[in-house]
């Protein structure tokens, strides 16, 4: 979109009389001050180029079929239509356009010299729907007007500066914040202290935000369009988890807890019950669940049939997505290939069994619920037997710690007058009692 391509809307906007020159903070450059005038709410364009709808936007593309909804014509009538409805649906319009309707425009919003709205979009689309309901004086918008050598480099910086505002961060989900850490990423060369400094955050926050962004990444890319990013912004915690569990574990081990935590994921579990999965053998506790349950078995043998049927097809063993997603050309999980049979499937539509039973997946993928949380359950309650099992050696350590400090403390003491030796020999002979009585049990 950018630099400017239509040299009658720029001509428009510096034509523009009563211009106001007011500063503008969060622009990069040295010379804040830029001119603000008031332009038709219905002249303006919406940026699809804003971060804090590119999930959003990427339903959208995939529900109409046009990859290039937002790109071949940006600033046309269908690319433009597509973007007023999704930042009309997002939450919290209503509340939007009846605090615009009480108290009218408190911000300005920020264009480009040729009127893409870099700031403001979804207060100027309120504006404009409370225009379309017949309130007419909210034809115009207060805006900022940019230079017309404004750079997309400058204008990403711009977007990242007003992020961090409390006004404008609560426009994103932790998604769609997410990727635009991601992209800062790849333009600052991959340098993380510059893409915290652009976040005024710690490097540790965007890389998390960043790497749990690529476990989403591979699970989308592993549906095949069944699934999309704007559809796991509620399960920012367990893919957070599942990040930072498997950052530095062994291949084998961050395979199973993955794929363990995308079918639970997938299926709707809480995530505080797969915490209890992050274990080496997590796939596999999953695995038993589903081949003891009579009702979920049948899944589990057509989840396997279609793998083996696919790697037929591709003439290479279980060869699929699964391979280069989520693990070593030979994956070791033992879900693989029903984690890849569910996650293609949209909970809407339906499959049959081998049995010809149909199935509906929303239906099977509650079932899958029910043996992940059993799962889960069960790995929580030999953690607890576990540690009761460790309980006795974890507190006989503690005691060896402490009598290691008696005697490293005991020569000062008995440096004192004060100090009694016959307390001490008390103490010890309570202790060689305990000891007994231990050996005893």
């Amino acid at each position: 979109m950018f630099p400017t391509h239509d040299p009658d809307r720029v001509a428009l906007l510096e034509g523009k009389q009563k211009r106001v020159w007011v500063p503008l903070t969060a622009w990069p450059r040295t010379e804040k001050e830029l001119p603000q005038v008031e332009v038709d709410i219905n002249w303006v364009r919406f940026s699809t180029e804003n971060h804090r709808t590119r999930a959003e936007q990427m339903r959208a593309v995939h529900e109409s079929g046009q990859p290039d909804l937002f790109k071949l014509d940006p600033l046309g009538p269908e690319a433009q239509e597509a973007q007023y409805q999704i930042l009309s649906r997002q939450e919290g319009f209503d509340a939007l356009k009846a605090d615009l309707l009480a108290r009218g425009q408190q911000e300005s919003a920020i264009l480009t010299a040729e009127g893409v709205l870099i700031n403001g979009n979804r207060r100027s689309a309120a504006l404009r729907s409370l225009y379309r309901d017949g309130h007419l004086k909210f034809q115009y918008v207060t805006c900022w007007i940019l230079p017309k050598d404004a750079t997309l480099d400058e204008l990403l910086y711009l977007e990242a500066e007003l992020q961090v505002a409390r006004d404008f961060k609560q426009d994103y989900s932790w998604v769609n914040e997410a990727l635009l850490i991601e992209d800062l990423y790849n333009r600052e060369g991959k340098n993380w202290d510059r893409v915290a400094k652009r976040m005024h955050r710690k490097v540790a926050e965007v890389r998390d935000l960043f790497e749990k962004l690529q476990q989403v990444h591979q699970l989308v890319a592993l549906s095949q369009g069944a699934r999309l990013h704007v559809d796991f912004t509620e399960n920012e915690s367990a893919f957070d988890e599942l990040a930072k569990h498997i950052k530095n574990k062994p291949i084998k081990e961050a395979d199973s807890v993955k794929a363990a935590y995308f079918l639970g994921i997938l299926s709707g579990a809480e995530y505080r019950n797969l915490r209890h999965l992050r274990r080496p053998d997590a796939a596999d506790l999953v695995r038993r669940e589903l081949e003891d349950d009579p009702a979920l078995k049948p899944l589990l043998d057509a989840a396997e049939a279609s793998a083996a049927g696919q790697g037929q097809g591709q003439g290479q063993g279980r060869g699929d997505e699964l391979d280069d997603l989520l693990g070593e050309p030979d994956p070791q999980s033992s879900l693989h290939s029903m984690l890849g049979f569910v996650a293609t499937k949209k909970p809407e539509a339906s499959f049959t069994l081998e049995s010809g039973d149909k199935v509906v997946a929303k239906d099977a993928l509650a079932s899958l619920k029910s043996a992940v949380t059993a799962a889960a359950e069960e790995a929580a309650e030999e953690q607890k037997d576990q540690g009761a099992v460790l309980a006795p050696l974890v507190r006989a350590d503690k005691a060896i710690a402490e009598l290691g400090r008696v005697l490293s403390t005991l020569p000062r003491a008995r440096a004192f007058k004060e100090w009694t030796e016959e307390d001490l020999l008390d103490k010890i002979s309570e202790m060689e009692k305990l000891i007994k009585r231990i050996r005893g049990n």
